[in-house]
């Protein structure tokens, strides 16, 4: 039964994934494409939590932890420099 779900739960992130794709690709702002980003690094994050749960490891749970680390510190920078043109002050 948990097999299954981590199927349809893989499935439903992988989808999710390819439609913030499009998007990154397809948006017509640049805010469009911060956000299609920064949703596209929470999918992986769900997708590799769900491989961790699906091979028993608790070593991807750390590092779905450090990838949600750079992708917000990324996302920060990213925005600071659109929006001011530099990133350091």
């Amino acid at each position: 039964m948990i097999t299954l779900a981590l199927a349809f739960a893989t499935g439903c992130f992988t989808l999710g994934l390819l439609l913030n794709l499009y998007r990154l690709v397809r948006g017509p702002r640049a805010a469009d494409r911060i956000l299609a980003l920064d949703t596209m690094v929470i999918n992986v994050i769900a997708l590799i939590v769900l491989y961790g749960i699906w091979i028993d490891s608790q070593t991807f749970f750390e590092v779905s932890m450090l990838i949600a680390m750079v992708g917000f510190v990324s996302t920060v920078a990213y925005c600071r420099f659109i929006l001011r043109g530099n990133i350091i002050e």
